[in-house]
């Protein structure tokens, strides 16, 4: 069996070090919260998961830059995720059929989980949105952090809510300069 080389690398953000995962060939995988040290065993079984056993991991720089730098734009606000490279997803057909209706969310913006539900023609597959939803492996670029509560409240995040709450302010900020 050959090895797949999987390239990661660790950048700061407002939120937090991010750990951003990725391959030569297929592009952006996973975007971690944290640092590798934080969260290496988490990403080893998603790896273990995702590609088996037939991997290494690398630390990597320019295979990963073009997502380094379109994130820090992100956080500076100069970007609004209009993303240039490949994302390999990895997934069942009905979590990438949620992750793809999120990319449907307009910047700035939020959907509440059962817009979301309704929109891939499930409404009574609030639940399981939400799952699937806290399933994302490339939480930003695909933005699960724009997903609420109906009522209004912030709900789950993977990473926290408080950087749901900071993701969220970073995003209205820029909507605000750009008027």
């Amino acid at each position: 069996m050959m090895t797949k080389e999987i390239f990661y690398t660790e950048m700061d953000s407002p939120i937090g070090p991010l750990t951003i995962v990725g391959t030569r060939e297929n592009g952006l995988c996973n975007i971690e919260f944290g640092s590798m040290e934080d969260v290496q065993d988490k990403l080893s079984k998603w790896l273990k998961k995702h590609f088996f056993d037939g991997f290494e991991l690398i630390l990597g720089g320019e295979e990963l830059l073009p997502i380094v730098q379109t994130l820090d734009g992100y956080f500076k606000g100069t970007e609004q995720l209009t993303f240039h490279f490949p994302i390999d997803l990895h997934g069942t057909p009905f979590q990438k059929k949620v992750w793809k209706e999120l990319l449907n969310i307009d910047y700035g913006t939020t959907k509440s989980y059962k817009d979301i539900a309704e929109a891939i023609a499930a409404p009574k597959a609030v639940r399981a949105i939400g799952t699937a939803i806290g399933q994302n492996p490339v939480p930003i670029i695909i933005p699960c952090h724009r997903v609420i509560n109906s009522n209004g409240n912030l709900g789950g995040f993977t990473g926290g809510i408080e950087k749901k709450q900071k993701l969220l302010e970073i995003e209205n900020a820029s909507c605000l300069h750009s008027l």
